[in-house]
């Protein structure tokens, strides 16, 4: 098959590419900086430099594409990042279907079902539902849950200061995926032809931040490590102090806010709870003391 994949080579796309690739199948890798393209090209994919936002560059990339994996970053520009997201989706929408691609998988998250009241999710909400208006394409959302590897952020703090948090409770369930696992549903349903729009959750765990503090505590030899639940004014000081821009920092401090609210995780719960990603915490805990160790 002919496949066209974004995310250039990010914790989730350079997975899938190597999965795609050691299948036997022609890829072409979205990259919007051409200094990864070497190392696309060594991998034996083509390169395609430009940006995802470009809908007739992407229609060009998707052009003779039997399939299409999309995804966005979590944040486009220091502004209007709810419209940069939403704007990049209706470009591959209309690529999709300009290219007349017939089947595409797109990364999502928990919580996109939510028009509102979620942080950054808000604009992959708006994704989808320009996706769901394709007609004549098999598209299949995977909505993942919050990647293990984001906990590897905290590691600065939990050195300095023992300090391990955010801004909801720590009896909180948490729907948490490892990117592997998203890799590897993104490979099988690219190679399987889809009818229809459909959604499916890739989760490995649901775990409270308590429970994961005990984890990741027990793993790094910190048994006292516990949850802190770090107020939303004390949260988007942090987040200013370290350069991130205004707009993110109140879009981060809301997706908290859709946490302990439980909107995040509402239709995932509603849906069952499905658990079906292999790589359970307990592995992940030794590529978090691995990294603690390193740092």
């Amino acid at each position: 098959m002919k496949i066209t994949t974004a995310g250039s080579l990010g914790n989730v796309a350079k997975p899938l590419v190597e999965k795609l690739l050691a299948a036997g199948h022609q890829l072409t890798v979205i990259t919007s900086n051409a200094d990864h393209q070497g190392e696309i090209e060594a991998l034996g994919a083509v390169a395609a430099v430009g940006s995802i936002s470009d809908a007739g560059f992407l229609t060009q990339a998707f052009d003779g594409a039997e399939a299409v994996f999309a995804m966005l970053p979590p944040a486009m520009g220091a502004t209007n990042l709810l419209d940069n997201i939403a704007a990049a989706g209706q470009a591959y929408a209309q690529a999709i279907a300009a290219a007349g691609v017939p089947r595409v998988v797109l990364l999502s998250s928990v919580g996109a079902d939510a028009a509102a009241g979620t942080g950054p999710i808000q604009g992959v909400h708006r994704v989808e539902q320009a996706f769901r208006q394709l007609t004549g394409v098999g598209v299949t959302v995977l909505r993942s849950g919050f990647f293990y590897v984001n906990f590897l952020r905290d590691i600065p703090l939990i050195k300095s200061q023992n300090l391990f948090g955010n801004n909801y409770g720590g009896d909180t369930p948490l729907a948490l995926t490892h990117p592997q696992d998203v890799a590897a549903a993104a490979a099988q349903e690219l190679q399987t032809a889809g009818h229809g729009y459909g959604v499916k959750y890739v989760v490995g765990a649901v775990a409270t931040g308590q429970e994961l503090a005990a984890l990741f505590g027990a793993a790094i030899g910190k048994p006292d490590l516990a949850w802190t639940v770090i107020p939303d004014e004390q949260l988007q000081q942090g987040l200013l102090a370290a350069g991130t821009p205004a707009e993110l920092v109140g879009l981060i401090t809301e997706m908290g806010q859709g946490v302990r609210a439980g909107r995040i995780t509402q239709d995932f719960f509603a849906h069952g709870a499905p658990v079906t990603g292999p790589t359970k915490l307990a592995e992940f805990a030794q590529e978090f003391k691995a990294r603690y160790e390193q740092a």
